[in-house]
Parts: structure tokens; sequence; C-alpha cells
């Protein structure tokens, strides 16, 4: 058998009042806030590499700076402002890595094309001597 067949109401339990007053069905709102929404990104850690590897033109230090301020706006609420920083800091560090990148490659080719360069050349260059100067240019000339 079922409650139906005896009139209980179904939140009816031993040792409780039955005649509780029900509240009338509706809906609850609650307001989450941004509950869509990813809040932006600080890029911080990133930043910090930047900032202590070579740091060419204080690149990863700007971005180390415009990491902190998203951060800090992301958690006082702000937001649009905080997506700001936080692409900036981003652009900032795109940078800095480039040419983090860049100077010692840029070394190494340089130190191979020396090598063959030398490797190449027939005689010994005197850098010390009257000419050394001029034989050293010689080098990056072709």
């Amino acid at each position: 058998m079922d409650n139906h067949s005896y009139n209980f109401p179904s939140d009816c339990t031993p040792l409780t009042n039955c005649k509780s007053a029900r509240k009338p069905g509706g809906s609850t709102v609650v307001n989450m806030g941004n509950a869509g929404k990813n809040p932006p990104r600080d890029y911080l850690v990133w930043s910090l590499c930047n900032t202590l590897y070579v740091n060419f033109c204080c690149l990863g230090f700007m971005a180390l700076i415009y990491s902190i301020k998203a951060r800090d706006q992301k958690t006082q609420g702000n937001l649009q402002l905080a997506q700001e920083c936080s692409d900036k800091a981003k652009w900032y560090n795109i940078l800095a890595a480039g040419w983090n990148l860049l100077i010692p490659l840029l070394a190494v080719v340089l130190l191979v094309l020396l090598l063959v360069h030398l490797g190449s050349s027939q005689g010994s260059f005197d850098f010390i001597g009257e000419d050394g100067l001029q034989n050293f240019m010689k080098l990056f000339s072709w």
C-alpha cells in the first residue's frame, strides 16, 4: 500500500507535528556575481620567470608590475581593469620571452659563424699586432 491511501502528508514522520504549515512553492534567486565568466589570469609566475631571467629592457619587470596590478584588481572585484592589466602583462611577457630567447640564439649563431669563418681562413690572426683590429673586422665581412 502506498501513502496516498492513508491520506498522510509525505513529510509526516513519527514524533513530529504533521500539521506543519508549508510555504508556497516559488523560486529563489541567488546572485552569484560572474558565475558564467572566468576571472582574468594574472600571469604572475610567467612574469617572475621573465624578470629573473635576462630581463632585457626591463620588459619582465613591466610584466611583473601589470601582473600584480591584475591580481589586486581581481581581488577587489574590478574585473574590467583586471582584464586590461592581464592583457598588458601577457603582451609584456610575450615580448620579454621573445627577447630572452632571441639574445642567446643570436650569440650562438654569431659564435658558429665566427668558428666557421676562422676554420675557413688561411693563416692565423694576430689580434694584438698592428693590424689586429683590421683582421678582427675581416672576420665579419664576406
